[in-house]
């Protein structure tokens, strides 16, 4: 059964097989995810260079989301979308940085240290848990922070000192 969160996935449309692997890691174990390939509105409203449509579907998405997971590379800094997102998201849910491989405490951007930041795959599967996945931790692979079978293994760190 799906729980009652659903999470508005941030990022920036360098970055958009990384935030699918993330939307879909969620969806398995029962989250909800608001993912802009998932939005019909957005993307008719991106194929008719239609802005005030663009904001509108992301207002929409953002209004039935209980979180927000930005995603954060070095892509993310040359983003027109994502601080405003943020921006529009925080008071409205509750918001979090979700860090891709490699990205080091200096790169991240100031308006980002503002919010809860996931270094690594545990930090993400103890978001998961703490906010209603039961499904998580019966697949003892996803909840080893180092385990090279984990599905994200390959866009996040798997540990972050």
């Amino acid at each position: 059964m799906i729980n009652e969160m659903q999470v508005f996935i941030a990022h920036q449309k360098g970055d958009r097989e990384e935030a699918k692997k993330i939307a879909t890691y969620l969806r398995s174990i029962n989250i909800r995810v608001y993912f802009d390939e998932y939005d019909r509105e957005l993307k008719k409203a991106l194929r008719e260079n239609n802005p005030k449509g663009v904001v509108k579907a992301i207002e929409k998405g953002l209004k039935s989301s209980t979180h927000m997971i930005c995603l954060i590379s070095k892509n993310t800094l040359y983003s027109k979308w994502v601080p405003f997102e943020i921006g529009y998201g925080y008071d409205k849910t509750k918001v979090y940085s979700l860090t891709l491989k490699g990205i080091k405490d200096y790169e991240i951007p100031d308006y980002i240290k503002a919010t809860e930041i996931l270094r690594d795959i545990l930090d993400l599967n103890i978001f998961a848990k703490q906010y209603g996945s039961k499904r998580l931790f019966e697949q003892k692979n996803y909840s080893n922070r180092s385990s090279y079978l984990h599905p994200l293994s390959g866009i996040m760190d798997p540990i972050v000192s």
